[in-house]
This record gives structure tokens, C-alpha cells and sequence, in this order.
């Protein structure tokens, strides 16, 4: 599929089809509009917000292990199960599921290629109907906090250029135009981007009906800004999503060995007391290794 590293990371909309039913895979649909799946999913599949099933409720962080184990137990997930994840934006929540999963050891966690978006745009069936599931019993791993950065790796990356950063949002979001994309609630104070972060928007990634590009593309696409796979790399975008769905195209489709989503993202930058911030793009500047 595509040339990719991975290549069993992504299903395609007919793999789910023809496999929605069987008693060891589990469909889940992840939006960013909560609602969507309400107005009909795919026969089968269960829905989770990420308002409050993805996250911690009281204090800014992922899901807690001791959640996610209760999650994936009234899902009726068990450690072995194969979960397709997929949702509305061309899967940019239903990537931040995958990011976290992976976090907390799961085995088997794939995306449908090209999303809720996809699945529409063929015609497939479509239901109302929430699925009824028996319990499981779930045990997480501790998190893998090799695939996250916080705030000290960013300030580090800046300062001992030992990372590559990749701003996903928009252009008019890193030049500082607009703070956050239109008719969401959660923004910053101030607008730019990272010192040193290069430019390269989540869509980019993305063909026209949502799924993802070839590798060839995606090298073309990401070398061209001198993003390789010789060098970490940490994404960022407001929140964590968006920068999850670019997570996932460098780890598993280009098969980059280090890359890290820093989810605090702009909404954190943005807002932090003396954090340095550009509004232009920047010169060029050391690369790590250079």
C-alpha cells in the first residue's frame, strides 16, 4: 500500500467493510464534531469523544492508564484485539486515539484510510444503531514516553538543535494571521510559531479524498524542508491532533525511527509566560547533526 513502511498500519474502506463483523476487530469512530456519529457510522462501530474519553477531565494530559484500561474494557477491547480507528477531518482525532493507544502498549491499532470522509463519499451503509458489547479485561502498559515531548524538549530542541520541528497548522495559523482555525474554543494569547519550526500542514499529507499520499509523495513532501530521517523529529499543531495525524505519517507510513507529537502544542506555547515565539519563517538555521 503506497510504498509505505508500514504499510499494515492503514485499511482501506473495503478491508473494513468485508471485516466490520468479525468477533476480533473492533471499528471505532473518533470526531471532531462529537456529534457526527450520531447522524449514522458504520454498522458496527462504537464512538468515542475525545472531550472526555481521551483525555484527563480535570488536569490538561492524555487519558489516564487506569481510564484507558476502563475504556478499552467497556469497548470490549481486549490486549489482542485489532482496533480501525477513523473519524470526520480526514482521521485528525482518530490519529490522537491511535497516538495514545500506542502510548499505552497496544498491540494492533490500524486507521481507515481516508476516514469518515471516504466511507461517505462511496455510499457505504450507514447506521444509527450503538452496539452492544460485552466487558473485557484489559491490562495497559506504563506509557511509552518515547512518542511524546513536553515543553523542556521543545525549549531544547531550540536551543541545542537536536530535533527538527514541524508546525502542521495552517499557514495563516504559524505566521500568527489567525490564532486558531475558525469556530474553536481552545486558542492562545499570542499568535506565530516556534522559533526554527518548519511549516508543513497536516493536508499536505493528505490526497483529495482524504487518504494519505504515496511515499514517494510524503519523502518528497517532508525532505523538501529538510525534515529526514536522520534527525528526531517533533511535531506540534494547536492542540495535539493535528500533529498526531503528521505523527503518523512520518513513523508508520515513512518509517522515521524518532518522532515524538508534543500535544501541549500552541495552545501551550502560545499562552506560556516568556516562550520565544517567530511570525516570519525563519532563516535557515542548524540542522541536528550539523
Amino acid at each position: 500500500m503506497g510504498g509505505y513502511a508500514h504499510p499494515e498500519m492503514l485499511v482501506d474502506t473495503a478491508w473494513v467493510a468485508s471485516h466490520r463483523q468479525d468477533p476480533d476487530v473492533r471499528i471505532v469512530e473518533v470526531d471532531v464534531l462529537t456529534s457526527a456519529y450520531d447522524l449514522g457510522h458504520i454498522p458496527g462501530a462504537l464512538g468515542w469523544s475525545w472531550t472526555d474519553q481521551l483525555c484527563d477531565t480535570v488536569q490538561r494530559d492524555i487519558i489516564p492508564k487506569a481510564d484507558f484500561e476502563r475504556l478499552m474494557e467497556e469497548s470490549g477491547i481486549a490486549n489482542d484485539t485489532t482496533v480501525i480507528l477513523y473519524g470526520d477531518n480526514d482521521n485528525w482525532f482518530a490519529a490522537w486515539a491511535l497516538w495514545q493507544m500506542k502510548i499505552y502498549g497496544h498491540a494492533d491499532v490500524r486507521l481507515m484510510d481516508g476516514g469518515r470522509r471516504k466511507w461517505l463519499c462511496e455510499g457505504r451503509e450507514l447506521t444509527m444503531e450503538v452496539p452492544e458489547l460485552g466487558f473485557t479485561h484489559y491490562e495497559a502498559r506504563d506509557p511509552d514516553l518515547s512518542i511524546r515531548a513536553f515543553m523542556p524538549d521543545v525549549r531544547r530542541a531550540i536551543t541545542e538543535h537536536d530535533a527538527e520541528l514541524v508546525d502542521v497548522r495552517s499557514p495563516e495559523e504559524y505566521s500568527g494571521e489567525l490564532l486558531a482555525p475558525p469556530g474553536v474554543a481552545e486558542t492562545c494569547q499570542r499568535g506565530g510559531h516556534i522559533p526554527g519550526a518548519h511549516n508543513i500542514p497536516w493536508s499536505s499529507a493528505c490526497n483529495e479524498n482524504g487518504t494519505f499520499k504515496s511515499a514517494d509523495e510524503l519523502h518528497a513532501l517532508y525532505e523538501a524542508e529538510g525534515v529526514t530521517p536522520e534527525h528526531p523529529v517533533i511535531a506540534y499543531c494547536r492542540i495535539g491532533e493535528r500533529s498526531s495525524h503528521s505523527w503518523f505519517a512520518l513513523k508508520y507510513l515513512l518509517g522515521y525511527p524518532d518522532v515524538r507529537n508534543y500535544d501541549g502544542s500552541w495552545t501551550e506555547w502560545g499562552n506560556m509566560v516568556r516562550a520565544p515565539i517567530e511570525r516570519v519563517k525563519p532563516e535557515s538555521r542548524p540542522r541536528p547533526g550539523h
